[in-house]
């Protein structure tokens, strides 16, 4: 990284800027009304019980939520407060890698830059594995870039961390590592490196190793779920969900950058330079496979999240040779106008005398919860003596944040015989036999169910608005006497 005078203004306006982005983030995560994610409040569930692993993913996003939690409190700010912070480190890596491989003028447009995308935006205002993951990747690319110029030992021992405490956050840091060991064996001049990576991939196992062990104790869960969410079975060739992928990623990375992305990308000139091959062998191999499982089954828009850590050093060099700086600077005050326009659009109509219809508002998944929560708690409160009792994995988790007391006896009905959720796994209702329950059902499936209880009564159904002429119906019931499951389902 440059250390002259002349890279100091940068690092300043650098962290100057990304603080800023940061501190807006956080007055409004302290001030907005969104509710918890269902899955956001599964997070927060686990890390009441601290443990190596969990059945969808590594333990990271569960330890943050316990330390942010523990130090301000069970609300949703203190639930999703790492997120932002996370990725101002991200950022803060960014910016030392273009200061490394460009200069500081490099840097500070790819922090600033990276800290305005809107996958970023949105991913700093909810608590998820992204984040942590974005940080890591980031940390163990820049750490790679030193070791590579120094060759020094402690460079690679912080690779090793990074990319180590990466695959605590999320497996995808496996990513990372095919990257960097394609990178070294496909270039000759690389290849010097690969002993002390090999080493650093060494340490990173041996630091993700209690996650491994977690899960050979229990059948490899994580992993088998992770295989089954590719849903690379079945008919191959959805050329639907390619499209759908590929444009949702201008959203993500933004609608200027992955153009520019796609034109550096198709003419291959602007990646024949040492400093953009090595940036461009930690995106693109990540982007085109996860563009290839969206082709054979469906992949999340977030899943080729790593790519744009190397990809926005990669576009803003390559713009500013190019003299566009005002491009990015177009772009980055685009991407804060359309965060801002998806997080408050609702509130600022709704301030003007306009309703939004719910089917147009992007954040009704996270509308409705702390209502029903509510409803839930005190008809639950009336009836001492019943247990929590639900058919969803995520109404479970967040019936369970926004019921006070918070219900950690909790149980949910096992759909299968096969393990689909944490509650699967750990589920308690299995051993609940002769107990009754409160049900809070979204399913309806009291004729599957009603063997397996004396009497299952129904009490009265709940309507939670989400907007006009939108809403989620649940029904309550008391489900007495739990006699067990079905043969063949535990």
């Amino acid at each position: 990284m440059s250390c002259g005078r002349a890279a100091r203004p940068y690092a300043a306006w650098m962290l100057a800027g990304v603080a800023a982005i940061t501190v807006l983030r956080l007055v409004w995560l302290a001030l907005q009304p969104a509710d918890l994610f269902p899955d956001e409040a599964q997070y927060w569930v686990w890390s009441q019980e601290l443990a190596l692993g969990y059945y969808s993913k590594p333990p990271l996003v569960a330890w943050l939520i316990a330390a942010t939690t523990g130090l301000f409190g069970d609300s949703e700010f203190a639930v999703r407060l790492s997120a932002p912070l996370l990725h101002a480190g991200a950022a803060a890596f960014v910016y030392g890698i273009g200061a490394r491989l460009y200069d500081a003028r490099v840097g500070f447009w790819s922090a600033l830059t990276y800290a305005s995308l809107p996958g970023v935006s949105v991913s700093a205002f909810v608590i998820s594995t992204d984040a942590p993951l974005l940080l890591f990747w980031a940390a163990a690319l820049y750490s790679f870039v030193r070791a590579r110029d120094e060759d020094g030992w402690a460079w690679w021992l912080t690779v090793g961390l990074a990319a180590g405490l990466g695959l605590l956050a999320k497996y995808a840091m496996a990513y990372w590592l095919l990257s960097a060991l394609g990178f070294v064996l496909l270039f000759p001049g690389e290849r010097r490196h690969l002993r002390p990576l090999l080493s650093a991939t060494g340490i990173a196992l041996v630091l993700y190793s209690p996650n491994f062990w977690w899960n050979w104790r229990n059948g490899f869960v994580s992993y088998l779920h992770t295989r089954d969410n590719a849903a690379l079975s079945g008919q191959l060739f959805h050329p639907g969900a390619f499209i759908e992928f590929v444009g949702a990623q201008f959203g993500v990375f933004g609608p200027l950058l992955f153009a520019g992305l796609i034109l550096l990308t198709a003419t291959w000139r602007g990646l024949a330079e040492p400093r953009a091959r090595l940036l461009a062998a930690f995106a693109l191999p990540t982007l085109t496979m996860m563009m290839i499982v969206s082709l054979l089954s469906r992949a999340h828009a977030n899943w080729a999240a790593p790519t744009y850590v190397a990809a926005t050093v990669l576009v803003v060099a390559w713009a500013l040779q190019c003299g566009w700086r005002r491009l990015l600077i177009v772009s980055i005050a685009l991407h804060l106008a359309a965060v801002a326009l998806l997080f408050t659009g609702r509130e600022a109509l709704a301030a003007c005398g306009l309703q939004l219809p719910a089917q147009y508002d992007p954040l009704r998944r996270v509308r409705g919860w702390r209502e029903l929560g509510t409803i839930v708690g005190k008809e639950l409160a009336a009836r001492p003596g019943l247990t929590l009792f639900a058919d969803d994995r995520e109404l479970t988790a967040a019936l369970i944040f926004y019921i006070r007391p918070h219900p950690l006896d909790a149980v949910k009905w096992k759909v299968t015989s096969r393990i689909q959720d944490q509650w699967d796994l750990a589920n308690a209702l299995g051993k609940r036999l002769g107990n009754s329950f409160l049900l809070v059902s979204e399913h309806e499936l009291i004729n599957e169910m009603e063997p397996s209880f004396a009497t299952i009564e129904r009490l009265r159904s709940i309507a939670i608005p989400l907007g006009p002429g939108t809403s989620r119906t649940y029904t309550l019931y008391i489900a007495r006497d739990f006699k067990g499951y079905p043969p063949g389902r535990t």
